[in-house]
């Protein structure tokens, strides 16, 4: 059993140094007889996207399952250690906040343009004057709605293909006020703006509440998990005969399905805490 698990680290081991030679760029070749094709391209692109810190957690992972299984004689080690390592930091990092930091930018976009409109601008002059100090996040989506609206889109169209790459509900709201007063020549822009803007700031104030609650539940299952790790690993090293039944293959089998379940309520956990997606009020339709 020991020389099964011992084979099957290497050869894990083994992979995991192909793929981060592959992400590193010392194997670029495609395999010999192989046809050419893009799919080994695109794998050895997408390899090395992955940053090189990841790569080297990866193996740290994988070095520590091979010692865990070598030292124990379970060959479930090789899958438990990995997933505990890789997989449950994961799972109980807090997820992006794409749509404070897309709210946040709005709002100064939406007081920038307001402010501009009110000197006497038109809105596609506001739009491109924006687009030069834009926030990070709304860059590049300005910059292409600068390039259609050169390229003489017409300004709804080229507003409604903005929203379309924003894709959210709170920037829907401001494109389809935009729309409008691009379809009325500007008229009552300066007030619908302010107002959109204040709007935007009392959602951002509740988004951030809601974060700061949903933040709770992740930090006391963060300190639960460190607390049984640690307990689990001292039992491990000082009490190894309280854990002999799992060298056996049902209690190998058992252990599996103790960790499957707890990484399952720990997934459960971070979609009940990820924000649904709000439904969108405007399509462009091409």
């Amino acid at each position: 059993m020991i020389a099964l698990g011992v084979l099957a680290a290497c050869l894990a081991v083994a992979g995991a140094v192909l793929l981060a030679a592959v992400a590193a760029g010392v194997v670029t070749q495609r395999p010999a007889g192989h046809a050419s094709t893009g799919l080994w391209t695109k794998t050895v692109d997408n390899l090395r996207s992955v940053p090189r810190r990841t790569w080297v957690f990866v193996l740290v992972a994988f070095g520590l399952a091979i010692g865990v299984t070598l030292w124990t004689g379970w060959p479930v080690m090789l899958l438990v250690v990995p997933v505990a390592v890789i997989g449950i930091p994961e799972l109980l990092r807090a997820p992006p906040a794409h749509d404070i930091a897309l709210l946040e930018s709005l709002d100064r976009w939406v007081r920038g343009l307001a402010a501009t409109m009110g000197a006497g601008r038109s809105i596609t002059d506001a739009v491109r004057a924006s687009a030069r100090t834009a926030p990070d996040v709304l860059r590049e989506p300005l910059l292409r709605l600068v390039q259609r609206l050169d390229d003489r889109w017409p300004a709804p169209t080229a507003l409604l293909r903005l929203a379309d790459e924003l894709d959210s509900a709170d920037a829907d709201a401001v494109v389809a006020s935009l729309v409008l007063a691009a379809q009325r020549g500007g008229h009552g822009a300066v007030a619908t703006l302010a107002a959109l803007a204040d709007s935007i700031q009392e959602r951002l104030k509740v988004m951030r509440e809601i974060e700061a609650e949903r933040a709770k539940p992740r930090y006391v299952v963060r300190q639960v998990t460190l607390i049984t790790l640690v307990v689990l690993g001292a039992a491990v090293l000082f009490g190894r005969d309280f854990f002999r039944p799992y060298g056996t293959p049902i209690g190998q089998a058992v252990l599996i399905g103790l960790v499957v379940l707890y990484a399952g309520s720990l997934l459960r956990l971070k979609r009940m805490t990820v924000a649904r997606q709000r439904a969108r009020i405007l399509r462009s339709h091409s």
